[in-house]
């Protein structure tokens, strides 16, 4: 098919002609922002899943990346849920030190990405404004659009991955209208907040395969075999 932190992050290189984002912000690094309700569950694990990719095929803490999470109904200053924490140690990433945030109009404005759990989150956050619908999908969305995109038509990582992964996100947002979802529900990942262990589980490899080909195209690097 063809179509026309602080404290919180991974990182940092990008061309002299893109040092600045529209809103003033530093463009030598890209942040992914990822949401759900309260940023206990499936955000906490979706931010350190992706550290913990990052980590794996880069090599080091991302290059620029910065991947942080927060919560529409945010339990600030909450820690992560322990079935959370519990599903993170079984893929080896890191859960420690985690401090829930409820979402803000600065963390909108400061992402270069945003995947939410569910297209309720996706509407709420481009609700907020801040030119959000370009760079807004669900991680499903995400996943499904990425897996479109020809991995030759993007920047080499030797360019560096933050140029890499703003060509990503313009390259989805161009598809979206083109690559639907065969049913709403295929872009959710439902909560499992108050839910025993095994749907805890259930949703982490959700989520875990979700990831596995946006951290791919965003650093040119495949899964480890």
């Amino acid at each position: 098919m063809t179509a026309p932190d602080a404290g919180r992050g991974i990182g940092n290189g990008e061309r002299a002609a893109e040092q600045t984002t529209t809103f003033g912000f530093p463009r030598d690094t890209f942040r992914i922002l990822h949401v759900s309700t309260g940023n206990v569950c499936r955000s906490p694990i979706t931010e350190r899943l992706t550290r913990h990719f990052l980590r794996e095929r880069l090599g080091v803490l991302g290059g620029g990346l910065i991947v942080e999470s927060a919560g529409t109904w945010g339990h600030e200053g909450a820690p992560m849920e322990a079935n959370a924490e519990a599903v993170l140690g079984e893929f080896g990433a890191d859960a420690s030190g985690f401090v829930g945030r409820e979402l803000l109009d600065e963390h909108v404005i400061m992402a270069d990405l945003v995947l939410t759990a569910t297209r309720d989150h996706r509407a709420q956050v481009i609700s907020m404004g801040h030119s959000a619908g370009l760079r807004t999908f669900t991680l499903k969305e995400f996943t499904r659009l990425v897996r479109a995109i020809d991995p030759a038509t993007l920047p080499p990582l030797e360019d560096g991955v933050v140029l890499r992964a703003r060509a990503l996100v313009r390259a989805a947002a161009a598809l979206r209208g083109w690559l639907l979802a065969p049913t709403a529900e295929a872009d959710e990942v439902y909560d499992p907040y108050g839910a025993p262990l095994p749907f805890f589980r259930s949703v982490g490899d959700e989520i875990h395969e979700a990831l596995d080909p946006v951290v791919t195209a965003l650093t040119g690097v495949p899964a480890r075999t």
